[in-house]
């Protein structure tokens, strides 16, 4: 297995591909699939990329990271590994949830070698309860196909998506569910108490092209915040999906691809 020994973890990664890095960063709780699941089919059309997943410390794979206390350490050791994997190289970064805050941390830090970056359903605001958030809804659901899953599988599905039907279902369970199995409770506990870095990240200009992605209905952490911070990033184009909740990737696939592989076409152009 792929393993990056850093100064405080074990990272877990899988690379694909060859060409320009670009750095997949998942949200808080899955693990490296969830960046997998929506990326790769995106890439069987382009080549030229040289995707790096990894596993957050705490999820997934990753290992040895029990010096690790707060989102600034996660983001000290995302430095490394970036040191270490790609060292003095300029890449790509792709952030989800959790991952754009990270993401927005290594912007602040890294500006300089960062010619792309995109958002999905990113953090913006650390702090849950100042959030600008919306009423969960569901607004498209297969009540035949509801019916084969059981009371607690329904639950937790009902409680995330905003589109309940098969094709759904079947890509959060090998997604994002299949990764929140992996999950250290105890240490996640542990960084939700440390979960704000010590200085603002939403106040850094950055000149390359850049995406975020925002769902309507999004009530983890909403689309507002992220529309606030627009003026921050000028070459950045900023999409509200309608009918698409904190994991639009799934929900709405097809924009997704579209509008990911639009934010890559004006990458590209700086390469």
């Amino acid at each position: 297995m792929p393993y990056c020994k850093v100064r405080q973890a074990e990272i877990y990664y899988e690379e694909i591909g060859e060409g320009k890095p670009i750095l997949m960063i998942h949200g808080f709780t899955p693990d490296h699939r969830l960046m997998s699941g929506c990326m790769e089919p995106i890439f069987t059309l382009r080549e030229g990329w040289r995707r790096i997943y990894i596993d957050l410390p705490g999820m997934g794979l990753t290992k040895n990271y029990n010096e690790i206390s707060s989102s600034e350490d996660m983001l000290s050791t995302l430095t490394d590994f970036i040191e270490a994997v790609l060292p003095k190289q300029e890449y790509i970064i792709v952030g989800e949830s959790y991952g754009g805050y990270l993401a927005s941390g290594l912007i602040k830090m890294q500006k300089e070698r960062i010619i792309g970056a995109a958002f999905i359903c990113p953090v913006i605001i650390p702090q849950q309860d100042v959030r600008m958030i919306e009423k969960h809804r569901i607004l498209r659901r297969d009540d035949e196909f509801i019916k084969k899953l059981s009371k607690v599988e329904l639950v937790d599905f009902s409680s995330n998506q905003v589109v309940l039907d098969e094709y759904n279902w079947i890509r959060y369970n090998k997604e994002i569910l299949a990764g929140c199995k992996l999950v250290d409770e105890q240490f996640l506990a542990k960084i939700k108490n440390k979960y704000e870095f010590s200085f603002n990240v939403n106040r850094t200009i950055f000149n390359s092209p850049s995406l975020f992605l925002l769902g309507k209905q999004d009530s983890s952490v909403g689309y507002k915040d992220a529309i606030n911070i627009m003026d921050y990033y000028p070459r950045g184009s900023f999409a509200i999906l309608d009918i698409a909740g904190h994991n639009l990737q799934i929900e709405q696939p097809q924009l997704f691809s579209s509008l990911v592989n639009e934010w890559l076409d004006r990458t590209e152009e700086l390469l």
